[in-house]
């Protein structure tokens, strides 16, 4: 299975924000903890990773912190607790006066319903990554790329920001794939499971029962189902409901087919049967969850930053 490419699918639904955020040297701030992923990257200057639990990671320009199911973490130049750095406030607010010593730029799917994938939410809560932009020079351009698209308004960023933040998202899983491998990385590499999961990704519009996926990779129904709840974390069924709602999610999102259409693309022979099943994971109307906006514009999100970010 590519996993990576499962993340950045399963993230897509979400509404995508960027915004570009400078600090003074003399003051911190801190992220409450969100229903998404995203990510920073230090632009310029030094500081530290604050978090609850672990101890402060020391960070520098092109360091890049992923956080893969939106837990609450902070920035300051010293270490300190987490609970001592001011939130961020939303809202339109002047820049702080004073030199900007810290700058780095912010981006995220918000997930309005539902909740950060399960390959995301099986990493560490925050993963930092040291790029080698030397070896992959694609990687600096794709932050020069984002901070001139979050830094005004322009014509076509609700096109352009969910595709730069794929990009920065994929090439950074790869570099920290690379450093930490199979050990860092959920385990799927199950040869039997990852037959049972090609099947329900490449066929989600098939009848599928415990039973059928049981022949399909010639395994006991008993042995099987216990065997896919162990590797996968939640057993056959449940899986492919998650797996054919988050398509139907991604279609809602990104094409104008009809809800009918739809249902039978993931596997379900109604409308009705589907919109049900939808609303019980996302808490809304298929219907409700299209008219939500796909993309947030870059220009208010710089508009809506912290007292002390521009």
């Amino acid at each position: 299975m590519d996993l990576v490419s499962e993340v950045i699918r399963t993230v897509r639904v979400g509404t995508a924000g960027g915004r570009l955020i400078r600090q003074p040297s003399s003051q911190g701030i801190r992220f409450p903890d969100f229903d998404g992923s995203g990510f920073h990257i230090v632009v310029r200057g030094t500081c530290w990773l604050i978090t609850e639990a672990e101890e402060p990671v020391a960070l520098g320009p092109g360091d890049i912190v992923l956080t893969s199911s939106g837990a609450e973490h902070g920035f300051n130049h010293v270490r300190c607790a987490l609970k001592d750095l001011p939130p961020v406030v939303m809202g339109p607010a002047p820049p702080t006066p004073g030199p900007f010593d810290f700058e780095f730029l912010c981006g995220a799917y918000l997930l309005e319903h539902g909740r950060a994938p399960r390959y995301l939410r099986a990493l560490p809560d925050l993963i930092t990554v040291s790029p080698d932009y030397d070896r992959y020079p694609q990687m600096r351009a794709l932050v020069d790329l984002l901070c001139a698209e979050v830094s005004g308004r322009q014509l076509g960023t609700e096109a352009t920001l969910p595709a730069l933040l794929d990009l920065i998202l994929v090439n950074a899983l790869r570099q920290w794939y690379e450093q930490h491998g199979a050990a860092g990385w959920p385990t799927t590499d199950d040869p039997v499971i990852a037959v049972a999961l090609r099947e329900i990704h490449e066929n989600p519009r098939q009848q599928w029962t415990v039973e059928r996926l049981s022949k399909a990779v010639g395994m006991p129904r008993t042995a099987f189902t216990r065997r896919f709840t162990t590797v996968v974390g939640q057993p056959p069924m449940s899986y492919l409901i998650s797996w054919r709602l988050g398509l139907g999610a991604r279609l809602l999102r990104e094409t104008d087919a009809t809800l009918a259409t739809i249902a039978r693309e993931v596997g379900y022979s109604t409308e009705f049967a589907f919109s049900g099943a939808f609303r019980r994971e996302y808490g809304v109307s298929p219907s409700r969850f299209r008219r939500a906006p796909a993309a947030a514009c870059a220009a208010d999100d710089a508009s809506s930053e912290p007292a002390s970010a521009q």
